[in-house]
């Protein structure tokens, strides 16, 4: 089980190159285990809509399609933001930035004990979730 952060999940459904190789190999080893699952915080289609809203994300078709399709990815599940996830992104140990999308998707990390594929330097050195990049 992994969780993507928001740009992890769009350069990997999008074949971007800027996700790294090791990320990549990450959630393709997801993908193949029966087991596998590659969880996306629900935040993260907030965040993907305010991106198209905001002119800062191009998709080759609408944000609905795009989400739907996605959530056709075998091993893709979308997990909702719940009482546990979101009381953890305010209790979350030690240092850590006030972006709340990015707390969301920490928390959800930190709650299923599973590691968080991003190439966000603020979380990758954050010392309280396990992070692929």
């Amino acid at each position: 089980m992994i969780v993507l952060d928001t740009h992890a999940l769009i350069w990997w459904v999008n074949g971007d190159p800027y996700l790294s190789g090791h990320a990549r190999a990450a959630v393709e080893a997801e993908q193949v285990d029966e087991t596998g699952a590659i969880l996306v915080s629900a935040i993260s289609a907030w965040e993907i809509g305010m991106l198209v809203a905001r002119d800062r994300l191009t998709l080759t078709m609408s944000v609905d399609h795009w989400l739907a399709t996605v959530e056709r990815i075998d091993g893709v599940r979308f997990v909702p933001v719940d009482n546990q996830a979101g009381l953890e992104s305010t209790r979350l140990p030690g240092d850590f930035h006030k972006d709340p999308a990015d707390r969301m998707i920490v928390a959800l990390a930190r709650c299923l004990n599973a590691p968080l594929i991003t190439a966000d330097d603020k979380i990758r050195t954050y010392q309280h979730v396990q992070t692929i990049w």
